[in-house]
């Protein structure tokens, strides 16, 4: 099937509005229900947050390849899978979009609209959960596509699920979630201050994954493995 770039765009918008309205929405329910028990809060969050993602990859898949993600956008960019100036506008629809998912969070639970986070977020050990969680993203992905197609929504979910738990920062892998994470002063949310250093993790991450994955999932050329072994057994014949 065949799609325009409006419609491209418009699913990758769309997808990463409502991708932010289930991160930022489920953290305010969360916390909301969990009586000051961070630990059932960020269950609440990982949960939503997990099934959404495998939904939205499942139905917006086909249409635009549901990057929601520059950083995943900038993976097939260094792999050309995807050229400049359509991940240019990937980039800037997935932000616009995960602005307006916070916006919707925010006027689902009567909050204001407008934030600016407070929730400080900041050190080595988070930049490095950061890095972690983008890596392990970005390679799922990539593995995913080479080996089981039609399994990278299940597999995307379920790495994020589980990234909410094992990272130190609980696996926001994502520039466009980070930036929109800035305007919401709920339990999802992050500082501006705190956000570069994210950022930095974060693609150079990708970049990091792109290059161990061109390595680690390209097979032998059974071919000049072949020739090889033929010259090794003449000259190991030779040497008799």
């Amino acid at each position: 099937m065949a799609f325009s770039t409006a419609q491209k765009l418009g699913a990758e918008a769309l997808g990463t509005a409502l991708l932010l309205a289930i991160v930022v929405g489920s953290g305010i329910m969360g916390e909301a229900l969990a009586g000051g028990n961070t630990a059932i809060a960020l269950l609440g969050n990982t949960v939503a947050t997990g099934a959404g993602l495998y939904v939205l990859i499942l139905i917006f898949g086909p249409v635009s390849g549901a990057h929601f993600n520059p950083a995943v956008t900038l993976a097939f960019l260094l792999r050309r899978d995807i050229a400049l100036p359509m991940a240019g506008a990937y980039a800037t629809v997935q932000i616009a979009g995960g602005v307006a998912g916070v916006a919707l969070a925010h006027g689902m639970f009567d909050l204001d609209i407008v934030q600016v986070s407070m929730k400080e977020r900041t050190g080595a050990g988070l930049a490095l959960g950061e890095a972690t969680a983008t890596f392990g993203l970005v390679l799922t992905i990539l593995g995913a596509l080479r080996f089981r197609p039609e399994s990278v929504a299940a597999a995307v979910g379920l790495f994020i699920t589980a990234g909410y738990w094992f990272t130190s920062s609980t696996s926001f892998a994502n520039p466009a979630v980070t930036i929109a994470r800035m305007l919401t002063d709920t339990f999802a949310g992050v500082r501006p201050a705190d956000a570069p250093a994210f950022l930095l993790a974060q693609f150079s991450a990708a970049a990091l994954a792109v290059g161990v994955a061109a390595w680690l999932f390209r097979p032998r050329d059974r071919a000049k493995d072949a020739r090889y072994s033929e010259r090794h057994d003449e000259g190991a014949k030779a040497a008799l």
